[in-house]
């Protein structure tokens, strides 16, 4: 399975911007459809953001519509969230996950096999 290290979290205020990034390694990334969820204390965890292998399918929750966006550049084994006009409500642990069917979107918890550690991100009003 494949490994992965998202980066990118932190502070920002209401209406700024952040961009994570979520780095793979062990695994053929390009077969991978690859997955971003948030999941805010209390709360179960959702998908926020999904992609093809080839980036060819996105697919974003209806909140974070024309806010997020999501990448992924296969060269680097690194798929990237964008997330510009920040509200509170975005605030929670961001996680990527990795699809064995990379040729479909997927967009529940347990069509992932692998995830990572976490990233906090955390937008003030």
């Amino acid at each position: 399975q494949v490994q992965l290290v998202e980066s990118g979290g932190g502070l920002v205020q209401a209406g700024g911007s952040l961009r994570l990034s979520c780095a793979a390694s062990g695994g053929t990334f390009s077969n991978y459809g690859m997955g971003w969820f948030r999941q805010a204390p209390g709360k179960e965890r959702n998908i926020v953001a999904a992609i093809t292998w080839t980036g060819a399918m996105t697919y974003y929750v209806d909140s974070v519509k024309g806010r997020f966006t999501i990448s992924r550049d296969n060269a680097k084994n690194t798929v990237y969230l964008q997330m510009n006009s920040l509200k509170p409500e975005d605030t929670a642990v961001y996680y990527c996950a990795a699809s064995p069917t990379g040729w479909a979107i997927s967009i529940w918890t347990t069509q992932y096999h692998s995830w990572g550690q976490g990233t906090q991100v955390t937008v003030s009003s």
